[in-house]
């Protein structure tokens, strides 16, 4: 059974939008035709072939039938993998949307989860903004007029952004993604999103796209926002620079900085994914230590069985994005804690993803 736990390699998914763009194909290596408008790769999904070692050409819905906790730990085996992560390019920007919460989900639309996101920008042209939330407190009376008179506008908070930064999402958030953006997304895995406005754009078809602002509407935080982006926890643990970046119930998100040598980490029993940031690395994991190796902008998922794994940076130093889908936070803040950090460091880092 070892041979079957090791690193897996995930073939992304790419998916054309109106508002995407080339750098997918030319800054990321993705597969695909840059003048398709490329929008979204989706680098851990569920319906994700693996691309290395014994379980090659199957699914990451497969491994979790197969392989059941020793892939997934404590997390239900037979529910979809419980994040979603992508690279996304916005030439132009996204509709004005919001998510529901797994409540509104799980009673309204019959599925298990709702969604709660959050953003890491890769990069950004100069001037490039997000709308994320409202500029103060607002209605659903009149929100509902101003879709219906065209100046919701004048309401969203548009936010500036610079690489390097990460902003969270709860569901019920109104928010956009600029023009001239490119961002890591990490979300929990749901399709589901209500546009209340798509800048009087149409698709492919020459049609406005669809809105849905009635649900929408059921859903909004109309809270006014104090829209920043999140500030990290950073510390080192065993020579590995780790940064926290986000951490609520649904999952954490970390920065790490492998510069050489041997940078080991504990896994916690979670199946975490990781991507290689513009650079060679070798992760090893498994029974016997089975190494593979990333490219550039690739992504794998290490099986809980795995509990501890080791990286190594190709010939320089590079660094990751892991994702730790519902850790345990108690596990997170004693890791802070041990490498040093203050409880009041730690309480503050926590209390941004706070409900």
């Amino acid at each position: 059974m070892s041979d079957r736990l090791y690193p897996y390699l995930v073939e992304p998914t790419e998916t054309p939008a109106i508002w995407g763009g080339d750098a997918l194909v030319r800054r990321y290596g993705k597969h695909g035709d840059p003048s398709q408008q490329l929008g979204e790769s989706w680098e851990c999904w569920d319906d994700n072939r693996i691309l290395n070692g014994a379980l090659a050409g199957r699914k990451l819905a497969d491994l979790r039938a197969e392989l059941r906790a020793e892939l997934t730990g404590p997390i239900d085996p037979d529910r979809a993998f419980p994040v979603l992560t992508k690279i996304i390019d916005a030439r132009a920007p996204l509709s004005v949307q919001v998510h529901p919460d797994d409540a509104y989900a799980q009673r309204v639309e019959h599925q298990p989860n709702g969604k709660t996101e959050c953003w890491y920008v890769l990069g950004c042209d100069a001037g490039a903004e997000i709308v994320l939330g409202w500029e103060r407190d607002t209605s659903r009376e009149e929100v509902a007029q101003r879709v219906a008179d065209g100046t919701l506008a004048e309401i969203l908070r548009r936010v500036p952004v610079a690489a390097g930064e990460v902003y969270y999402l709860p569901a019920g958030t109104v928010h956009a993604i600029g023009a001239g953006i490119q961002l890591f997304e990490t979300q929990q895995t749901s399709d589901l999103t209500y546009r209340l406005f798509d800048w009087n754009r149409v698709g492919s078809d020459g049609k406005p796209r669809e809105l849905h602002v009635a649900k929408a509407l059921d859903v909004l935080d109309y809270r006014a926002a104090g829209a920043a982006a999140m500030q990290p926890l950073a510390f080192e643990e065993r020579g590995l620079s780790r940064t926290f970046l986000v951490a609520d119930r649904n999952f954490a998100v970390e920065h790490v900085d492998i510069r050489g040598g041997e940078d080991s980490f504990e896994t916690g029993g979670l199946p975490l994914t990781i991507t290689t940031l513009g650079a060679h690395l070798r992760v090893d994991g498994g029974p016997d230590g089975a190494s593979t190796v990333l490219e550039p902008w690739q992504t794998i998922v290490t099986p809980a069985a795995c509990d501890r794994i080791t990286l190594f940076p190709g010939g320089e130093p590079t660094a990751a994005l892991i994702v730790h889908p519902q850790p345990q936070l108690d596990e997170l803040r004693r890791s802070a804690l041990r490498a040093g950090r203050t409880d009041a460091d730690v309480d503050t880092f926590f209390a941004q993803f706070a409900p």
